[in-house]
């Protein structure tokens, strides 16, 4: 067995709705044609119909039991109750079987061939954008091991996690991270926070080709972006960025993902349709994209950054209280050539 087939990409779901997820990000790196497994970490409650579409897409299903910090009081002041099974992920320094792998948030999104993380060493991960002296756990390079395992489990035992979820407790464990091997911080472009370009749109103009991996963190998920039960498309408050992220992984949903899970019941997802997320205009300009995989840039027309320019400046002075779905930013001509699919 060569060393790349004993490397692996691994992603973790804990319910069927996180499963779309999962399965947009292997598409996601099919796409961009990774030469590595690809491997999902499930619990029990993904549902048999789940898992049988998860076997046709990933290289490998491994089921694991649930973890939970059971930290309420720092969950709460992260304001995210959710994160608690999100312990769950330490099951990954399990999979001895690989002698690498690269964890991947169920929510993040593969833009270009991200290989080359295999060189890095553990603990290899982006700063988080919240407190760059921390990494973000969402994108991180490890090493599967028993004894780390067995170590963290015991950490967490005796010191928790300072945010009650994951990320908390794996800085702390892998405290050196911030000060002691440069080489150990992976580039933005590795972990690209989706909204992050509304903070600092000069950088989003220099750096946004360079993306590589694209993370959707919050709360609310691309999945959630439609509310299933009316139809009823609900318009996200984006930045021009996240719009044409967003646009790209309900790309690959409606390609690959919605024709195979329509017979879902619990999801309702037969009610999904891709024009309850794009406009017709959208729709039409799908050519578009092709242009920019072909080196067809329009700079001095509906491509130009003054556009772009014009679009994030006219969201930032809509005042927040009267922001609505009619005053959301839309996904245009001229935000799809931010991404060179």
């Amino acid at each position: 067995m060569t060393s790349q087939e004993m490397q692996a990409f691994v992603t973790l779901a804990t319910n069927d709705a996180y499963c779309l997820g999962a399965l947009v990000l292997a598409h996601s790196l099919k796409r961009v044609g990774t030469s590595r497994k690809i491997v999902i970490m499930i619990t029990d409650s993904v549902t048999p119909s789940m898992q049988t579409k998860l076997g046709s897409i990933f290289d490998e299903v491994v089921t694991v039991n649930i973890m939970d910090s059971q930290d309420d009081t720092n969950l709460r002041l992260l304001t995210r109750p959710d994160l608690g099974v999100t312990f769950t992920k330490l099951h990954c320094w399990k999979l001895t079987q690989y002698s690498k792998c690269v964890f991947l948030d169920a929510d993040t999104l593969v833009l270009h061939n991200v290989d080359d993380l295999f060189q890095r060493e553990e603990l290899s991960a982006c700063p988080d954008v919240g407190w760059p002296d921390c990494f973000n756990s969402g994108v991180f390079v490890y090493k599967p091991s028993l004894e780390t395992y067995k170590a963290l489990l015991e950490f967490a035992s005796k010191h928790g996690s300072f945010d009650g979820g994951d990320q908390g407790l794996l800085n702390m464990f892998f405290n050196t991270w911030a000060h002691e091997d440069i080489k150990k911080h992976l580039p933005f472009v590795y972990n690209v926070v989706s909204s992050t370009f509304y903070f600092y749109a000069p950088a989003f103009k220099q750096f946004a080709m360079n993306t590589k991996i694209v993370h959707f963190i919050g709360a609310k998920k691309p999945w959630h972006h439609c509310e299933l039960s009316s139809s009823a498309y609900q318009a996200p408050i984006q930045t021009i960025g996240e719009s044409a992220y967003l646009q790209f992984w309900w790309d690959l949903f409606m390609q690959h993902v919605h024709p195979c899970v329509q017979d879902i019941d619990i999801l309702n997802l037969s009610q999904l349709s891709i024009s309850k997320y794009y406009t017709s205009e959208q729709l039409s300009g799908r050519h578009r994209q092709y242009s920019w995989e072909d080196g067809q840039i329009d700079y001095h027309g509906m491509d130009s950054f003054s556009l772009i320019q014009e679009h994030i400046q006219n969201v930032i002075d809509t005042p927040a209280a009267t922001a609505t779905a009619s005053s959301t930013p839309s996904v245009t001509s001229s935000t799809k050539g931010i991404l060179k699919h």
